[in-house]
């Protein structure tokens, strides 16, 4: 068939767009099926210059290599029109080439579904979330003018407090001051009476002495020994002033605390507007009161690490097995090693594949489409815990043949590219003992590692360098730390399992301690280990000896 002919069966008129053209207007340059060609010519204002389509003048382009030439085909997998030297030239012998007046019908109809799709989906979606973002900072706004109102309402609050607790005090001492000039004065008028009869006794000694007259000497009586008799002294203990030693981090505490700014990043982004406009509301969330108990997963074996594939299924690791579970308890996949030695921890790489250690053969290895490979195999170093990074790299805790040594070292892929080991004055930063050392990466990037025989969790930022170490709450001075597994969640909190006390510790991203998810919360905590927390913040915790999993949630939106 001729090209011309060919075009003319695949394009459509430009009017109707129902019916297949026949003929082409050379003044307007639009294509026309039979029927509306008179509608066409009805416009008496233009003289329209009708002729069928294959008889048209053809609006080639030149050949941008060969500039004497038009091109009169199209190379679809070159992507560019050829002109027939191209042709001859060889350098598109094999490929599909097609009339090139076809192209513009075909880019047509595809400019028409972009500019639908821009004017019905896109353009309006974005319009939706910027007008949902200057909705959300007036809401920030009037959140941020609520916070310094409360402040400053309680920064006055405490500031009548002192003034009358000061007042009070200043009272106490104008009483205690004018008791005690009462008794001064009371006692010198006492001391004056008897410098008054002993300057008497004196005038009357040198009186008889001076005179003559016998009689006076006769009845004179002599009062020194009374007035040797001194009065007692009287002794005041002023009282004194002991002012406190302000405590500025006391005091905070004792006002109020502000929580930390948390600013994340959606994992799923916005979605575009549909027949329901996609609403942007980023969520604000808090701590619970109390936290809740929302399922049991019971697999009837022995856990020490649990990790989350998705929202509604994790892994779990123990014995020589590693299990996939959904959050309905049924276990979906079972995985053993190639060794058939214990894995000692799990983590899933964000394309969903596993990696475990496998202490004994010295190696982490992955499983991908439930094959296992093996990724690293170290030599005077042994492999125990993991944890992926947000930007996909592998950290592992590792402790030396001797038993003397521990770092973490993070790998891309299979090649090491950072060891974490001494602290600033080349002190170890981690315990020398091949116990737990579970690790996991926050939000700000920190390294926190639970370091069970240093009873700590050893916080470093992600060039290594110590930010910080949490011992546990300073109020409990009759109970050990002993911190197993570990996690963080998405305001960079970090939560570690106390094994022996049979409770989880929440501290902030500066490791202040927040609260305890203990028996108080009736979660049924028993023997907790490993842990992990869901992109919704819901907290999953293993049993290590009850061979459960519970699901916690500890957080709720602030609505």
């Amino acid at each position: 068939m001729d090209p011309l002919d060919r075009a003319q069966v695949l394009l459509l008129c430009d009017l109707c767009e129902k019916a297949a053209l026949q003929s082409h207007c050379e003044l307007c340059q639009i294509n026309l099926c039979k029927t509306c060609v008179g509608e066409h010519l009805s416009d008496s204002l233009k003289r329209h210059n009708v002729v069928p389509y294959k008889h048209r003048t053809p609006n080639y382009p030149k050949c941008p290599e060969h500039t004497q030439k038009y091109c009169e085909l199209y190379c679809e997998k070159c992507d560019i029109p050829v002109c027939s030297t191209c042709i001859s030239s060889g350098k598109h012998d094999g490929h599909k080439l097609k009339d090139i007046l076809e192209r513009p019908g075909l880019i047509k109809e595809i400019l028409k579904r972009d500019l639908e799709d821009l004017e019905e989906i896109i353009y309006p979606t974005y319009a939706e979330i910027a007008s949902d973002l200057n909705s959300e900072k007036l809401s920030m706004e009037k959140h941020y003018d609520k916070l310094t109102t409360a402040v400053t309402k309680q920064g006055e609050d405490w500031h009548n407090e002192i003034n009358d607790i000061v007042k009070k005090q200043k009272s106490e001492i104008e009483e205690m001051r004018s008791k005690s000039l009462a008794v001064l004065n009371k006692k010198g008028r006492e001391i004056e009476q008897i410098l008054s009869d002993v300057k008497e006794s004196l005038f009357n000694l040198k009186k008889i002495l001076n005179s003559n007259d016998d009689s006076l000497a006769s009845a004179y009586k002599s009062r020194n020994a009374e007035f040797r008799n001194l009065p007692h002294k009287v002794h005041i203990s002023f009282p004194s002033f002991s002012p406190y030693q302000i405590n500025t981090e006391q005091l905070n505490q004792m006002i109020g605390s502000l929580s930390a700014l948390s600013i994340t990043t959606d994992d799923h982004g916005y979605t575009l507007k549909t027949k329901e406009p996609a609403v942007f509301c980023p969520p604000i969330k808090r701590l619970l009161n109390r936290a809740e108990l929302v399922t049991t997963i019971i697999t009837r074996y022995y856990i020490y690490s649990v990790i989350c594939l998705s929202n509604d299924e994790i892994w779990t690791c123990g014995d020589r097995i590693m299990k996939l579970y959904n959050i309905h308890g049924k276990s979906l996949k079972s995985i053993q090693t190639n060794s058939e030695n214990k894995p000692r921890d799990i983590a899933v790489t964000r394309s969903g594949d596993l990696v475990y250690t496998d202490p004994d053969a010295r190696t982490v290895n992955i499983v991908k489409n439930d094959q296992i490979k093996e990724v690293i195999r170290l030599q005077g170093w042994t492999p125990y815990y993991i944890c992926i990074t947000s930007s996909g790299d592998l950290l592992v805790t590792m402790d030396s043949e001797d038993d003397e040594q521990s770092k973490v070292v993070r790998y891309s892929v299979s090649r090491q590219n950072q060891t974490i080991q001494y602290g600033s004055e080349g002190k170890p930063l981690y315990s020398s003992s091949t116990y737990t050392k579970y690790i996991s990466e926050n939000r700000n990037m920190d390294i926190c590692v639970a370091d069970y025989t240093a009873q700590a969790i050893v916080v470093v930022n992600q060039t290594g360098k110590l930010r910080f170490r949490y011992t546990g709450h300073p109020s409990a001075t009759k109970r050990s730390f002993n911190p197993f597994g570990i996690s963080t969640d998405s305001l960079s909190q970090i939560l570690t399992a106390d094994y022996n006390t049979q409770c989880i510790h929440i501290l902030d991203q500066d490791g202040k301690f927040l609260r305890y998810i203990d028996h108080n919360d009736y979660c049924d905590l028993r023997h907790p280990w490993g842990l992990c927390v869901d992109t919704k913040d819901n907290l999953f915790v293993s049993d290590a000896n009850g061979g459960k999993v519970r699901k916690i949630k500890y957080m709720q939106a602030v609505v």
